[in-house]
Formats: structure tokens, C-alpha cells, sequence
């Protein structure tokens, strides 16, 4: 592997998304990801199709897209943690790494001999990062979790879709998992920055990460919103809460994205919106004001852009700097020339199917450019090049 992280190990003992998104942005960075998985069954996430990879052969692997989606770039060792020999593996490969991640239940892999204190024996520097769906602490210690309920839990559903009171109304959640992609994010800048610590200490770290801590912290403005005014926020469709005008307008034949960021922008939308006026109305001037008289200017940016195509608002709006966009597919994303341009989705190779497409990472490094050379891996397919490295013999 290549990369500014190549000279570093990360032992996987996790699955699903929120872990495995991590090591997957670690493993984009060059570092050395093995994968421990359980022999036949594996990650949990293999089995969550259809769609599963189709293999050279034009029939279905037991590659599902979500676990292809998040795991590119490892090596898979398949050994049963329950097991002595197991166990000995996981302290062998702990002895040789810098980092270990793990999202079982809180206190679940002492059973095993494989939590912090135990893998920190023989790796006194070592970097452990546990993600759980409420932290090693707290009422909620032992409860499982997954991004669903904690996107309901944590607030997000509660500021997320439309008006009850409107047609669609009611809580959403977001259409990707995105608490565990962000927790899995928390966990890649907190073992980097243990690392960047461990450099000037020789420390190593236990970095105790929740999932429902990571939803609270992703509320931002909506949470700094309620602290500062004492009003919950509320869903309000695709109305932005503190900037305006910012939502989608229905146009003549399809829908506008418009995201009007200050008072210059919106001096501007007015010209091409041929209401010139509404600029210097005291109702408007100002994004305060637009944000208090939403109910007045909303409807008359609605009404002046459904009279007109979709293609004729991007052009001129795009022409006077004002941030715009259509409402994409996920094929017209990944058709978009400008992602083509950035090379996000590539084609690796991959041994039942030939190829297997990836969305790579969006991080573009000048001296140390990022290089996607292995797919996400089979079940158990490193399992004998890992014992060897580390002096066992692999089992017939």
C-alpha cells in the first residue's frame, strides 16, 4: 500500500458500517487494514442485498453492495474469537499494530480476553478506539444500536422532513446512514490524532466513542438554535432555519435547488428573478429580515420561478455566482462530468466478478496522492497470508 498512513496497521474488529467506514477512510490513506470476520458468516453486511455483486460467471456472489460500499482496501482474516486460537491470533496481529477498533457491546470482548487492558499487555502503545451506540458509561451502556434509532433518538427525525401538517408530513430519517458514517468519521480523526500524540508521547490511547453522542454533537446549529432562543426546532421541509432564501422552488418542469447565502447574493436573485425591487424592500434587505418575513417572500419566489424552465433559472443563476443546483438522481450524480472529472467513481479489480465499481475517497493529496488498488475482500480471503506474517502455521 501507498499513502501517507503506509506506514501504519489497524486491526478491524468491526462490522456493519460505523467502524468498517473508518478503517475504510484509514485504508484510503495507505494504512495496512486486516479485517477479522467470523469464518462462514463474516460481516453482518454481506448479507444485506439484494443487490449482490455479479460474479464473471453472470450469477449473483454473496457480495451485497452495502458491505462492497464500505470495507475497500482490507484484508480479511476469518478466525472465531470464541476460540483459544482465535484469541491468539487477534494478541499476535494486536502485537504488530498501531490501532484496534472494535464496536461489540460495551464490555462484550473482556469475555475474550480482548479488550483495551488485554491487547494493551502486549502492545503498551497501542491505539483502541470502542464505538458503541451509547458509550462504556451511562444507563444505556449495554443496549444495542443502530443508525436508525439513533437518528430518532438523538433529534435528527425530529428537524428532518416535512410539516406534520402538510402532505408527507412527519418524521424522516436521512436517506443515508449517516450516524454511523459520521461516527465512523469521529473514529478516523480521533485514532489520527492519538497517533499524531503518540509521535511526542510514546502514549497509546482508549478512545470511547458513541453513537448517540456523535447525533448530538451533529446537531450544530439546530441544538445552538434551541440553547440560544428557548424554541425547539421543528421540521420545516427543505427550508433552511437561520439563512433564506434557501429551499426548493418547483419550476416550470422540475425542481430547483436554491441556496442564497447573503444579501449580495440575494441583490443579484433578484435581477435575474426580474423583481429588482424586492432587494430594497426593508422586509427583505437584509437575511434577518428574510428569515422573519419567510411567509411573505416565499411565496413570491415561488410563484416567479414556476413560470419558467428548470434549465433557464440554472443558467442565468449559475451566470451571477448565485449557488444553485437540480434535484440529481444518484445516476445523474454519478454521470455528473464534473465527478467524472474528479475520478470519484473508479473500477477495481476483483476476483469472481473482474471488476467491481467504487465511489473512492474525495480526498485529493498532492504529495502523497491516494492509490485504490484492492477491492473489498472476500470472506477470509488473507486469512492464510496473515498467519504467515505472523510465524503460524494456517490450518489444512
Amino acid at each position: 500500500m501507498t499513502g501517507p498512513l503506509s506506514h501504519v496497521r489497524l486491526l478491524d474488529l468491526s462490522r456493519i458500517m460505523a467502524g468498517p467506514w473508518a478503517s475504510q477512510v484509514l485504508a484510503d490513506l495507505g494504512a495496512d487494514v486486516v479485517k477479522i470476520e467470523r469464518p462462514e458468516a463474516g460481516d453482518d453486511t454481506r448479507s444485506w442485498g439484494p443487490p449482490f455483486l455479479t460474479g464473471s460467471d453472470g450469477k449473483p456472489t454473496r457480495e451485497s453492495g452495502y458491505y462492497l460500499s464500505v470495507n475497500r482496501g482490507k484484508r480479511s482474516v476469518a478466525v472465531d474469537l470464541a476460540t483459544p486460537e482465535g484469541q491468539a491470533v487477534v494478541r499476535a496481529l494486536a502485537a504488530r499494530c498501531d490501532i484496534v477498533l472494535e464496536n461489540f457491546k460495551a464490555g462484550a470482548l473482556d469475555r475474550y480476553g480482548l479488550a483495551y487492558p488485554d491487547l494493551k499487555a502486549v502492545k503498551p502503545d497501542l491505539i483502541y478506539c470502542s464505538i458503541t451506540g451509547f458509550g462504556q458509561s451511562g444507563p444505556r451502556r449495554d443496549a444495542a444500536a443502530y443508525d436508525f434509532m439513533i437518528q430518532a433518538m438523538g433529534g435528527l427525525m425530529s428537524v428532518t422532513g416535512e410539516r406534520d401538517d402538510l402532505p408527507g408530513g412527519g418524521p424522516q430519517k436521512v436517506g443515508i446512514p449517516i450516524v454511523d458514517i459520521m461516527t465512523g468519521m469521529y473514529a478516523a480523526v480521533g485514532v489520527l490524532a492519538a497517533l499524531a500524540r503518540r509521535e511526542r508521547t510514546g502514549e497509546g490511547e482508549y478512545i470511547d466513542l458513541a453513537m448517540l453522542d456523535v447525533q448530538a454533537a451533529i446537531l450544530a446549529n439546530q441544538a445552538m438554535n434551541f440553547l440560544l432562543s428557548g424554541r425547539p426546532p421543528r421540521r420545516n421541509g427543505n427550508r433552511h432555519p437561520n439563512i433564506q432564501p434557501q429551499d426548493v422552488f418547483r419550476c416550470a418542469d422540475g425542481h430547483l435547488a436554491l441556496a442564497v447565502g447573503n444579501d449580495a447574493q440575494f441583490r443579484r436573485f433578484c435581477v435575474v428573478m426580474g423583481e429588482p425591487d424586492l432587494a430594497d424592500d426593508p422586509r427583505f434587505a437584509t437575511n434577518r429580515a428574510r428569515v422573519d418575513n419567510l411567509p411573505v417572500l416565499h411565496p413570491l419566489i415561488a410563484e416567479r420561478l414556476e413560470r419558467e424552465p428548470l434549465a433557464r433559472w440554472l443558467e442565468a443563476l449559475e451566470r451571477e455566482g448565485i449557488p444553485c443546483g437540480p434535484i440529481n438522481t444518484v445516476p445523474m450524480v454519478l454521470d455528473d462530468p464534473q465527478l467524472r472529472h474528479r475520478e470519484m467513481l473508479r473500477r477495481l479489480p476483483h476476483p469472481l466478478a473482474g471488476e467491481v465499481p467504487q465511489l473512492v475517497s474525495p480526498l485529493k493529496l498532492e504529495n502523497a496522492a491516494l492509490e485504490f488498488q484492492r477491492p473489498p475482500p472476500l470472506l477470509g480471503e488473507h486469512t492464510r497470508e496473515v498467519l504467515r506474517e505472523l510465524g503460524l502455521e494456517p490450518s489444512p
